[in-house]
């Protein structure tokens, strides 16, 4: 087997490997989601209004997801936090 091909298939396990981490982190940050949801949904029914927090929160987290979501689907090979930085909410 040549060095390229090698390459290749060691790289393909390295991928694997990283969309198993970042499924265990998407399926930790659908909890977190969850509650992001329920937090604000207690703030809106209790005061009326959003909590401003929670919401920059669940924006930010939201982007996350996305980006997660990106690289499982390998539309980008660009892995998520916490190898790049945290996404930031821009609104």
């Amino acid at each position: 087997m040549s060095t390229a091909v090698s390459e290749k298939t060691e790289n393909i396990w390295v991928r694997g490997a990283y969309i198993l981490l970042f499924g265990f982190i998407y399926s930790a940050a659908e909890v977190v989601m969850i509650a992001v949801v329920v937090l604000q949904f207690l703030f809106l029914l209790f005061t009326q209004e959003k909590n401003e927090k929670v919401l920059l929160f669940g924006a930010e987290l939201s982007a996350f997801l996305y980006h997660v979501f990106r690289y499982l689907t390998f539309n980008t090979d660009e892995r998520p936090f916490p190898f790049a930085d945290w996404p930031k909410n821009n609104a």
